[in-house]
């Protein structure tokens, strides 16, 4: 890293208030930021993996225009867990391999994905509204010099469509840059659709499958022509969290019909996205396609309902399950506030890693010895009181325990560190240094 901040040294200037908290308004550099909290959380999913697919998107806590002080001069107080997971039988494949060499990803949160009801006047203003700054390749190289090989970017296409979903050429070239960015450092990329999961656009219900099926196919049928000369480095992910967003079961099945119908619509929706992306050809015939189930928990990968797409003929082992999962959940997710909600883990007891551990097994026994790898797309700690050697020692249990079972995990990083909003944030953007070194180190030690 081109700069390291000690946390002794950033609890002290918390302490200080050297970080103005940005409050719930998640002000950025003076101006109001939306806030979008996606995590309307499992929190009353029956088991303790309610966070696998809940959203940890929010503006709340984004950074603001005081700088931080880092310091290369002291030691960490902190110490790297030790963890012996001894590893599971992997298929040796082509695909695993690649989803192996991704190491560990990083996604590039409340950038591209923020939106707002009200138009900008210059439309690339959007990027920098949740997190108050534009992502430059000095950000990406600091990345890469870090450790992560892969870099996930998630994009919010309705602001930037016109009425027959036509992309913007001015933001479809803005996220060709910031894609090009990592792509040509060498790094994978992972472009999706994200909050584009409303009625208007892409809803997983019968009421709203054709329209639904119309926008999918016409977002990919652009984006598969537009990056159609980028080799397997770029990989497409069809939907972020496909749900019946608003619904008592928005993040857990239920096992009722709506659930059951909204399941079958996500089947429909994945195909339509296979279907669009391959029928390009060339490089997107063979390009990885990672497909989520309802809310990608690992639940919804793992019902009875959820099939994968059929792919095109003569393509096979291509496709990679996508899964997001903030578990434990009162720990990683469930705000410091709310009842139950937790600030401590321990790698070395079993009752903190079991949620863990429980859910990357069912992903195993269901996918992985069946010959499809995983990708954890996100997953994260927020801060809770600078609980920072538990997040520690979280990461690294996270980590090991997915590559002991050949999965690839990317981090959810929004730029978030103050405040009392879902603080994932890692990497200072505006600093161009890791707040958090000692979890960065964390993660690397075991993504090899």
């Amino acid at each position: 890293m081109k700069k390291k901040l000690i946390a002794t040294i950033l609890a002290a200037s918390l302490a200080l208030g050297m970080l103005a908290g940005c409050g719930d308004t998640g002000a950025v550099d003076g101006e109001n930021v939306q806030t979008e909290n996606g995590s309307g959380a499992g929190a009353d999913n029956e088991d303790s993996s309610a966070a696998e697919g809940a959203g940890a998107e929010s503006s709340e806590g984004a950074e603001n225009s005081e700088s931080v002080e880092s310091s290369e001069s002291q030691e960490s107080e902190f110490e790297i867990p030790e963890v012996n997971i001894e590893p599971y039988d992997v298929p040796d494949t082509e695909a695993f391999a690649f989803v192996h060499d991704m190491k560990i990803g990083w996604n590039l949160g409340n950038t591209f994905d923020a939106f707002r009801e009200s138009p900008f006047a210059n439309e690339l203003d959007s990027e920098t509204q949740w997190v108050g700054i534009a992502t430059t390749q000095e950000m990406i190289d600091d990345i890469q010099e870090a450790g992560f090989n892969s870099v996930r970017i998630p994009v919010t296409w309705h602001p930037h469509v016109d009425e027959n979903y036509k992309i913007s050429e001015v933001w479809l070239n803005r996220v060709q840059e910031v894609v090009d960015y990592a792509y040509n450092n060498g790094m994978y990329v992972i472009l999706n659709i994200h909050h584009d999961n409303s009625e208007e656009f892409m809803y997983p219900s019968t009421e709203y499958l054709e329209q639904s099926v119309n926008y999918i196919t016409a977002i990919w049928q652009q984006l598969a022509e537009h990056f159609a000369e980028y080799d397997e480095h770029l990989i497409f992910e069809s939907m972020n969290e496909p749900r019946q967003v608003g619904t008592a079961w928005e993040w857990g099945l239920n096992g009722n019909e709506s659930c059951k119908d909204a399941v079958a619509c996500i089947n429909e929706i994945n195909q339509a996205f296979v279907d669009t992306v391959r029928a390009t050809g060339g490089n997107n015939l063979n390009r990885y396609l990672m497909i989520p189930g309802y809310d990608a928990s690992a639940d919804g990968a793992t019902n009875a309902g959820f099939v994968l797409p059929t792919d095109a003929e003569g393509v096979e082992n291509k496709l990679i399950i996508s899964v997001h999962a903030y578990t434990p959940y009162n720990f990683a997710l469930q705000a410091d506030s709310e009842s139950g909600s937790s600030s401590a883990f321990d790698s070395d007891t079993a009752r903190f890693t079991t949620d863990i551990d429980n859910f990357m097994d069912k992903l195993y026994n269901k996918f992985i010895k069946e010959g499809v790898p995983v990708v954890i797309g996100e997953f994260g700690s927020r801060d809770k009181n600078q609980n920072i050697q538990s997040r520690i020692d979280h990461a690294a249990y996270y980590v090991a325990a997915a590559r002991a079972r050949g999965m690839t995990c990317f981090w959810w990083d929004n730029n978030a560190f103050t405040g009392k909003g879902e603080n994932f944030g890692l990497y200072y953007r505006r600093g161009g240094y890791f707040i958090f070194p000692d979890i960065v180190t964390a993660l690397m030690k075991y993504a090899d």
